[in-house]
């Protein structure tokens, strides 16, 4: 059974961000995401996977601050 070359792969994006982003903006930012794959590296769209992780704020932290202290 023939391989395909892992160059010719297409990649999984991992997005990490602050939660309260709207579906629509998640739907969005995939869609732009997926296009700039295939322009850039070629093949698929279907071969693109965006993978979303909310993160609360208390939950990340930045300089040894976390960003739910950041401003206060």
């Amino acid at each position: 059974m023939p391989t395909t070359p892992r160059s010719n792969a297409m990649p999984t994006l991992r997005v990490e961000l602050f939660e309260g982003r709207t579906p629509q903006q998640k739907a969005d930012l995939a869609r732009e995401l997926t296009e700039a794959c295939v322009r850039v590296l070629g093949g698929s769209a279907d071969g693109v996977d965006v993978v979303f992780f909310d993160i609360k704020r208390q939950d990340w932290a930045t300089g040894g601050v976390l960003w739910s202290e950041k401003g206060k």
